[in-house]
């Protein structure tokens, strides 16, 4: 199954990061090495609305 879209963020540091978290709320996730977020989203259980 295909995940719904999503904005995707690439921050350049951990502050950007922080800064972006912080403006993206609840629907903002983390997508770093070994997670498992790609997978639950093709499943549709998890529908972040940035990563």
């Amino acid at each position: 199954m295909i995940p719904e879209s999503f904005d995707y963020q690439r921050a350049g540091s951990v502050s950007e990061a922080i800064s972006l978290l912080q403006q993206g709320g609840e629907e903002t996730k983390i997508l770093a090495g070994g997670h498992s977020l790609i997978p639950t989203m093709k499943l549709r259980l998890a529908t972040p609305e940035t990563l």
